[in-house]
């Protein structure tokens, strides 16, 4: 196949120099210093669909994208509920590049899981000096989003990668891409290949109403050639049980998250500014109206408990994480199941509330409050959340676990 008439996209990749991170108060430090970093040109950001780089950098030289690598390889191997917090404290601030480390992390479990001594010891150590990973995994054809066209083959000493990409979040400002493909058996291998290697390209076409600046476009792979040590056994990941799938819900959660708490917190600042009390009230200001007060109790109560949910996941996965089983692995599926219901309906919730109580001058374009809308809408489409009840109604009516892949 050939996919000569792309336009390959063009972004600087700086030489990374990232700080080390020790431990999980470290990253908390570090990630409210990010956010406060990131938030002011949020919005400005999401109006461009641009990111500057020296922000990207900022970001992941910062030391958070090389959080989960294992203590054995020098990183500070924070808990799943530290990472699950960490992200959505830089999805408050800005909920796009909240995202784009997302793959990252998994991308990192992969090489835990399925590496070999040589391998981890080289990929952690790229991460831990900076080294940004994105992913090339889904697909925009297919009957289902694993119905897999891309193919890699033997080819010499290495293989052969042919096939088209969509959704590939980061990948603009990534220097390593995982680009799964499918092995002449049908099973999922992942190969790292990094930014500039021929016949890999990087498009930029990346258009959704929301999460603007993610760089969640199309990756193409025309005769890529890929050394035999890049090649990753990623569907090992789900012929046993491992915390592959629970760790990737998670991170997308806390996303969702995130986007919420932006929302509630420019919800009560407009409120308290700019919203103008209803005229039955019979009251001077927006913030003392009594049905404006219980509509953002209720949201931060809602928020509240999609939170606690959401570091209780993360604590199931944590207990799993040293022997996982059949057993502990499928708690931890529900776990999180539990946690992304509530945190992807009071996202969509407090994005539209921020619009019914901040009034008309709310949706003004200059606000650009519209963003957390789009942002929730977008970003909670990643799977379908009525299944996520039906996995935890199955599991208490009929005793049948999760499902084993990356969206459970």
């Amino acid at each position: 196949m050939s996919f000569a008439s792309q336009q390959p996209a063009h972004y600087p990749l700086n030489q990374p120099n990232a700080h080390v991170i020790r431990d999980d108060a470290e990253a908390i430090a570090v990630a409210h210093r990010v956010a406060a970093l990131l938030r002011p040109g949020a919005a400005e950001r999401d109006l461009q669909r641009a990111v500057p780089p020296e922000v990207v950098d900022a970001f992941s030289d910062s030391g958070l994208w090389g959080i989960t690598v294992p203590r054995a390889y020098g990183g500070a191997e924070v808990s799943f509920a530290t990472l699950a917090e960490v992200i959505a404290i830089v999805s408050a601030a800005d909920p796009s590049l909240g995202q784009i480390p997302q793959n990252h992390y998994c991308l990192l479990e992969d090489v835990r899981l399925q590496g070999s001594e040589a391998q981890k010891r080289f990929f952690f150590e790229l991460v831990l000096k900076g080294h940004r990973f994105a992913n090339a995994l889904s697909e925009t054809g297919g009957k289902h989003v694993q119905d897999l066209q891309t193919r890699i083959v033997r080819e010499g000493d290495g293989y052969r990668i042919d096939g088209r990409k969509g959704y590939c979040t980061g990948s603009l400002y990534a220097h390593w891409l995982g680009v799964l493909a499918l092995d002449e058996e049908g099973r999922g291998q992942l190969a790292f290949v990094e930014r500039g290697t021929p016949g890999l390209v990087v498009v930029d076409d990346w258009d959704s109403i929301g999460q603007r600046t993610t760089s969640s476009g199309t990756v193409l792979a025309d005769g890529l050639r890929v050394p035999a040590f890049n090649l990753f056994p990623s569907y090992r990941s789900y012929e046993s049980p491992t915390l592959a799938g629970p760790f990737a819900q998670i991170t997308t959660a806390a996303i969702d998250a995130g986007i919420a708490r932006a929302a509630l917190e420019d919800t009560i600042a407009f409120v308290r500014e700019q919203a103008r009390p209803w005229i039955d009230s019979g009251l001077d200001k927006a913030s003392e109206d009594p049905l404006t007060i219980v509509q953002v109790g209720g949201l931060d109560i809602r928020l509240a408990a999609a939170e606690a949910l959401l570091e209780r996941a993360g604590k199931v996965l944590d207990r799993a994480k040293p022997a996982p089983d059949e057993d502990n692995v499928a708690a931890a599926s529900l776990a999180v199941a539990k946690a992304k219901v509530l945190t992807t309906e009071v996202a969509i919730e407090a994005t539209n509330r921020l619009f019914e109580l901040g009034g008309t001058r709310s949706t003004l374009k200059r606000h650009n409050l519209d963003r957390h809308w789009r942002n929730a809408r977008v970003h909670t489409l990643h799977d379908p959340v009525r299944w996520k009840y039906h996995v935890v109604g199955n599991w208490l009516l009929n005793g049948a676990k999760p499902p084993r892949h990356d969206w459970s």
